[in-house]
């Protein structure tokens, strides 16, 4: 249950709007100052097929759900539980520095399916958050836990499309455009390395169930 505090925080990002142009969404690149990063890291896998009760893409997903992937050490969410997902404001607190920062993310698309990819079949399901007014960076940020029906191969995949915001304080804009990129990649790279560890900690404490015989197999 949140505080006082907390419910007048996320009470103040209901009015506010993204801080960057969602009309300039198609010339976002490199060329026009926007950093564009991609990252996959393998989880552990699961046989062939959709994905199984309890196994590792399910996990994966209620960590995604419930903001546990990231390290508190580096950025912490406040949000309300209740709410639906899609739509759903958090007030994030980022270490940069030695200093945390508040800023306001709303959730903008939940991704809940099964695409083709190469020509391989994949289940997908995450989430997509925009930065708010107020926000140092201005983008977006999207967390997905994929697997590869073919194979069983599980992966946890983030997309980072980001430049630095508008910041007033002298000083603080001066600092960011100089040192946060460092602090950036190291808060996607550790989360990546969270989702490995929380998903496999809970696999090597989860029997898995034995593989039915084949028709071949002896009984």
């Amino acid at each position: 249950m949140l505080d006082a505090r907390a419910e007048r925080a996320l009470d103040e990002l209901r009015d506010k709007s993204f801080n960057f142009d969602d009309a300039e969404r198609a010339s976002w690149s490199a060329a026009t100052g926007w950093h564009i990063d991609d990252y996959c890291q393998p989880l552990p896998g699961e046989r062939p097929g959709p994905p199984e009760p309890g196994g590792p893409w399910e996990h994966a997903q209620e960590l995604l759900r419930n903001y546990e992937f990231a390290d508190p050490r580096l950025v912490r969410a406040t949000f309300r539980r209740d709410e639906p997902l899609e739509g759903r404001d958090m007030l994030l607190e980022a270490r940069f520095w030695g200093l945390w920062f508040q800023f306001g993310v709303r959730v903008t698309r939940v991704t809940d399916g099964t695409r083709e990819v190469d020509g391989r079949a994949v289940r997908v399901w995450g989430w997509r958050y925009a930065t708010l007014q107020g926000h140092l960076e201005a983008g977006e940020m999207s967390f997905e836990v994929w697997k590869w029906l073919d194979s069983g191969t599980v992966e946890f995949r983030v997309h980072v499309v980001s430049r630095p915001g508008r910041i007033r304080n002298p000083l603080i804009r001066i600092g960011f455009r100089l040192f946060a990129r460092r602090p950036q990649v190291r808060f996607a790279k550790r989360t990546c390395e969270r989702m490995a560890g929380l998903v496999g900690g809970v696999c090597a404490r989860t029997p898995r169930a034995p593989e039915a015989p084949g028709p071949d197999s002896e009984l």
